[in-house]
């Protein structure tokens, strides 16, 4: 049987890979080899004699799909594909697979690591030590006085670590959560293993699916601003989400209160954020996403505000993604190689 012809432009684990050899010739190009993401005209290029596509950024538009007579599936390693022409895949009855849930744990692990580094100042403090701040110009030796035992205490005064980088804990707080999908519940799970009540509002979600002891669904974004310790956001970018979280709802915030985001930019009213910290009207907050990314060097969030961590959009950057996306998409191809049902197919 001549093996079907592979075009590969995405990141991926070469051991979940091997199911495909014996049926499949995979070129493997751009992003897959390392390289910067390939244009619209070297896609239609290169791309022109594959059977499927495979890809995690490269945009697969319509020029390219109508340049691929042969092309029978197109697959990227993403949780929404957003980089692909749908319409037009669908015009040819070309499946798009996609790929849910392949960071979720990672993106939920990274939310939880924003919030106490947020709570408890460690960036700062980090950044400090490295900076030779709080630190003594050689080892100072730690004796006990006659009678008392050994104490290990950093410094003892107003400018102290203690009293400078003093934070607050989660156990006993309440987490609002905004968006309780895959993401937003794993970050739920970890948060009340760790003590913490929530708050859930998703429209799209029953009372039934979400309540338990300690776990309450809103009525109102209103309500969850005003009573969250912390505020996470797990949303989606759709007309109803852009621009969900502005001025008046970040204005219902209590001022001890710090604002999470690690899922895009535009669910947020950047300026009314940057208000509200630069006036300290909520006590601070921690993102991976932006308005606009990446993030220009004169940002407040980067030259002007010590209330706020900052990351450069790696929620998803792990390498058990890889192993993940790539499990998915190779598992979904031998469906469609078998004519089996897909697990991942767009809609």
């Amino acid at each position: 049987m001549e093996k079907i012809k592979i075009f590969f432009t995405a990141e991926y684990d070469a051991n979940e890979l091997e199911p495909l050899a014996e049926f499949a010739e995979i070129l493997f190009d751009g992003w897959a080899r390392g390289l910067p993401k390939l244009t619209e005209a070297q896609l239609a290029e290169k791309a022109a004699d594959a059977d499927m596509i495979v890809t995690s950024y490269d945009d697969i538009t319509r020029e390219v799909i109508e340049h691929a007579p042969h092309l029978k599936l197109i697959a990227c390693t993403r949780a929404t594909p957003v980089n692909i022409d749908v319409q037009a895949a669908r015009e040819k009855n070309i499946p798009v697979l996609f790929t849910p849930g392949r960071n979720s744990d990672s993106a939920a692990e990274l939310t939880v690591a924003l919030m106490l580094c947020a709570a408890r100042h460690v960036p700062q403090a980090h950044s400090a030590l490295k900076k030779g701040l709080f630190t003594a110009p050689e080892t100072v030796p730690n004796q006990a006085k006659a009678g008392l035992k050994q104490d290990v205490i950093w410094d003892m005064t107003v400018d102290a670590p203690y009293t400078v980088f003093k934070g607050t804990q989660l156990k006993g707080k309440t987490l609002g959560i905004l968006g309780y999908g895959s993401i937003g519940r794993r970050v739920g799970k970890i948060a009340r293993a760790m003590g913490m009540q929530l708050l859930v509002y998703d429209p799209y979600q029953s009372e039934i699916e979400i309540e338990e002891i300690g776990i309450m669904k809103v009525r109102s974004l209103e309500q969850l601003m005003r009573e969250s310790d912390f505020i996470t956001c797990h949303m989606k970018v759709t007309p109803e989400t852009r621009g969900m979280i502005n001025r008046e709802r970040i204005a219902l915030m209590k001022p001890s209160a710090y604002f999470i985001n690690t899922s895009r930019g535009s669910v947020l009213d950047e300026s009314a954020m940057i208000d509200a910290l630069r006036r300290k009207k909520i006590a601070g907050a921690a993102f991976d996403v932006y308005e606009h990314e990446p993030l220009a060097r004169n940002h407040p969030y980067i030259t002007e505000l010590d209330n706020v961590v900052v990351t450069p959009h790696i929620a998803g950057a792990t390498r058990e993604v890889l192993t993940n996306h790539t499990r998915q998409i190779v598992s979904d191809i031998i469906r469609f190689m078998r004519k089996e049902p897909l697990l991942y197919r767009y809609k």
